[in-house]
């Protein structure tokens, strides 16, 4: 197992992860964008406003893109696993 080898691997997982993380996040700032906007103009400051819609954007995100993010997650497990024999010997 060479340095590069493990810097490969460790860069692959660090992709793979921006990759799942990236539609929940990117759901969760524009939902806080739309809802602060809403705030704002009209001076209602409750924090349970916030909270709600963003955790139904978020569970809708996870609803419609945990397929993908479970296939991209087995697809690279499954590589890492296949790799194994060349990384050993």
């Amino acid at each position: 197992m060479t340095p590069e080898s493990i810097i490969l691997i460790g860069q692959q997982a660090l992709v793979v992860t921006a990759m799942l993380a990236a539609p929940m996040l990117l759901a969760a700032l524009g939902a806080g964008l739309l809802i602060g906007m809403f705030q704002a103009a009209t001076q209602i400051n409750e924090v349970t406003l916030s909270f709600i819609p963003k955790l139904l954007v978020l569970a809708a995100a996870l609803y419609f893109g945990g397929g993908w993010m479970l296939k991209v997650l087995v697809g690279y497990t499954e590589s890492l696993i296949k790799s194994i024999p060349a990384l050993i010997g």
